[in-house]
């Protein structure tokens, strides 16, 4: 991977000095036309404090991010940074923390005292802008998604095994597709359908990047997911009404109290070609959970409140 690759990288070579107070790294210089104004970018980004503190990592999504490269709002800011890169560099830079605050927004991270933020981008893809029409740069965009969104599909399963071999699991498979592997039995009966499951849970990518927890001792653990105004509680979800992600929803069905169990839900069980705000498309999930409870409705009772389903597994709208 190039984020480890190129972090080896920066600890036996000297940065440079670049335009305003940027310093920079050159990794990997391929030959061609560097990035303009206006040009679309697929990349991939780790940003560190200087404490080496990691506080994004796009290698954790398993996909590039896209950028459209703008004119700069400081001498030396990020867009600068790319401005010297052309497709297939990789580089690492210092960019000034409160240029980044002041100019672009960019909140300083509380546990940091050092004068610089630091980034590492990987060049994957750039569409020119040049002289195209706004329509046909557009048109070369999209392809371009279309394709990457392709990609991801026809990988999927692949993703899977590789990460089921790779833990050295050995799940049990339904007939949906739902992979889950049962690490403590639980006692009693399963849920009925509307019966109210009480759970921890964790949801995480194949990459191990968590992306939504009810424990707030994981959320602290993960950078950048911790939100101190966020109660963080056992959910209460309704089994077998659909108010989750279709895997979600099945694996409850399949719980009695006590159970501690994995579930790797393929896409087609969760977001499947549309994705959500957070997860790509085609986006494989793991969810651990542990039942708490399974509270029986009351004769006559109206339906249970519930707290808000994990980000990874509302129902699609």
């Amino acid at each position: 991977m190039l984020g480890i690759a190129a972090l080896a990288f920066t600890s036996c070579k000297q940065f440079k000095k670049g335009e305003g107070d940027m310093q920079y790294i050159i990794h990997e210089d391929k030959d061609g036309a560097t990035i303009k104004e206006g040009d679309f970018i697929a990349l991939h980004a780790i940003q560190k404090t200087e404490e080496d503190s990691t506080l994004s990592n796009s290698y954790d999504y398993d996909r590039p991010m896209f950028v459209a490269e703008q004119k700069s709002s400081f001498k030396g800011d990020i867009y600068a940074a790319l401005a010297m890169l052309s497709e297939g560099d990789s580089a690492t830079f210092k960019i000034n923390l409160d240029s980044l605050q002041a100019k672009m927004n960019m909140p300083k991270p509380a546990n940091t005292k050092g004068k610089y933020m630091v980034f590492t981008f990987k060049i994957d893809k750039v569409i020119p802008k040049g002289t195209l029409t706004d329509s046909l740069f557009q048109g070369k965009v999209d392809q371009f998604l279309k394709a990457e969104v392709a990609k991801a599909k026809s990988q999927e399963a692949g993703k899977i095994s590789r990460f089921i071999a790779a833990n050295d699991l050995k799940p049990t498979v339904t007939a949906t597709g739902l992979n889950y592997i049962v690490e403590k039995e639980g006692n009693g009966i399963k849920p009925a359908i509307g019966d109210t499951v009480k759970l921890d849970y964790t949801g995480s990518f194949l990459t191990g990047k968590v992306f939504d927890t009810s424990i707030q001792a994981v959320a602290k653990k993960e950078p950048g997911l911790f939100n101190a105004m966020r109660p963080y509680q056992p959910m209460k979800v309704p089994a077998g009404v659909h108010a989750t992600i279709p895997g979600f929803d099945e694996g409850l069905m399949l719980l009695s109290k006590g159970s501690k169990v994995k579930f790797i839900i393929p896409s087609s069980l969760a977001y499947g070609e549309q994705g959500s705000q957070i997860i790509p498309p085609f986006m494989p999930l793991v969810f651990e959970m542990e039942v708490l409870e399974i509270i029986k409705p009351k004769p006559g009772s109206p339906a249970p409140v519930t707290a808000p389903a994990p980000v990874g597994a509302q129902g699609k709208k």
